[in-house]
């Protein structure tokens, strides 16, 4: 007995190979059937059979070894259960803080990509926002190249109402001509530019609102992840989710997940980049818009002050000739005047001479001579027709070139009538409506 509560207080030593549950031991007990045995059938006149005392006493030690199996096997899995439930518990508070770390380590990527994304869409943000304002620059400079065309019509339809023969297709023309051209150009070329970051514009906002719905829906993520990561045995909101725990058809790898940021990333930053350079490119289209209308506009400025200078030469020079010719036909009027007044002078003597002629025709007989007297006075008829006849011939040319100084004063002074109007139409009108020319700052945009 006292061997038996030994055993049933000592902690039974750990065992070096995994425990398990070992068959049951049958003990066999002798029996007593011998001639004396009572194991027979009863005596008659006796009651019932009795055990003998070593029987009884081998079934008090088969109790007692059945007890003790019992207790040891009901030790050993005890021991085995509370080994069982810290090895569990262990791997429990294991696996919690392995997936609390690798939640952590989930939430730290979360937040990067989130990041990178909001960084993205602000970006993108702000290039759209840049973009819009050069379209805006774009739209102002294609409103502003309306005045240039406008003057430039203008001025070829005010130049198309000169006179002959100044209707002409000078240097002035031609560089009217080159405004009007190039203007047309750089219309198409700022809608075709406007066009082109406008379709930007919207590729900048698909972009964006593409990264700005992944960001979302990291955000979420981040926010389910980060109350997940904040659980623990003590939560009050936890409870049994027997469903949860298998994998989703839909449900993404990691490679997959951070391939799709990464992608819609890439394609956020192309778009951005593509953004930038068609700003610089927009830029540099309006300075140079600028630029080439400037210049055009000096040169037709140019062109305009050289005509308007020939023009003015021109007409000083037909004043010149005018006053000339004017100075000569008063002259050629005196002239023609003192011819017939020579004319008429020679008239009496002609008269004198015939009527001499004439009564000395009448001298009678022989008295009719041919002497000096009527020689000489034959002679003077002929000098004095002969004078009349060079007076009328100069009186006739005289009348003919006073004549061609009347039509050249006439032709002189339309001309100058012409000049006039070409001077008016290209300095009064022309030059006049250019000095309402854009600025440079218009042209680019900028006002």
């Amino acid at each position: 007995m006292a061997q038996t509560d030994v055993l049933l207080t000592k902690e039974p030593t750990p065992q070096a190979v995994p425990a398990c549950e070992l068959p049951q031991k049958v003990y066999d007990v002798a029996r007593n059937v011998g001639a004396c045995s009572s194991s027979g059938l009863a005596t008659a006149g006796f009651r019932s059979a009795k055990y003998l005392a070593d029987e009884w006493s081998q079934n008090c030690y088969a109790r007692y070894h059945q007890a003790f199996a019992d207790r040891n096997q009901s030790e050993r899995r005890r021991h085995e259960s509370h080994q069982l439930a810290a090895k569990t518990q262990a791997l429990a508070r294991c696996s919690q803080e392995d997936a609390t770390r690798k939640a952590g380590a989930r939430l730290q990527d979360t937040h990067g990509w989130k990041s990178e994304l909001q960084r993205e869409v602000g970006e993108l943000g702000t290039e759209s926002d840049l973009l819009l304002a050069q379209k805006q620059r774009l739209a102002r400079a294609l409103d502003a190249t309306s005045v240039p065309f406008s003057i430039a019509t203008d001025n070829l339809q005010c130049r198309e109402r000169r006179q002959h023969p100044d209707l002409v297709r000078d240097c002035v023309e031609t560089e009217l001509l080159k405004e009007a051209e190039l203007i047309r150009n750089i219309q198409e070329l700022l809608k075709r530019t406007i066009m082109q970051a406008v379709n930007q514009i919207r590729l900048n906002r698909e972009q964006k609102e593409t990264c700005e719905m992944d960001w979302s829906d990291k955000v979420e993520a981040y926010n389910i992840d980060q109350a997940c990561a904040h659980y623990h045995n003590q939560s009050t909101d936890v409870q049994f989710h027997p469903y949860s725990a298998k994998f989703e058809e839909s449900a993404s790898t990691p490679e997959t997940w951070a391939r799709f940021t990464q992608e819609n990333l890439c394609r956020a930053e192309r778009e951005r980049r593509a953004s930038a350079n068609l700003r610089v490119l927009i830029d540099c289209i309006l300075r140079d818009v600028a630029e080439d209308l400037r210049l055009q506009c000096d040169a037709v400025n140019l062109a305009f002050g050289r005509r308007c200078e020939e023009l003015e030469d021109t007409r000083h020079k037909l004043q010149n000739h005018l006053h000339k010719t004017l100075r000569e036909i008063t002259e050629q009027e005196h002239n023609v005047a003192a011819l017939r007044q020579a004319i008429k002078d020679k008239e009496a003597p002609l008269k004198v001479a015939q009527t001499r002629l004439y009564q000395r025709s009448h001298r009678p007989n022989v008295e009719l001579c041919r002497d000096a007297a009527q020689f000489r006075l034959m002679s003077e008829v002929e000098e004095l027709n002969m004078s009349l006849t060079a007076l009328k011939e100069k009186l006739l040319e005289a009348e003919q070139s006073l004549r061609n100084l009347e039509d050249t004063r006439m032709d002189l002074e339309k001309d100058l009538a012409v000049k006039a109007n070409s001077l008016f139409i290209d300095r009064q009108k022309c030059m006049t409506h250019r000095t309402h020319y854009p600025t440079i700052l218009q042209l680019a945009g900028y006002q």
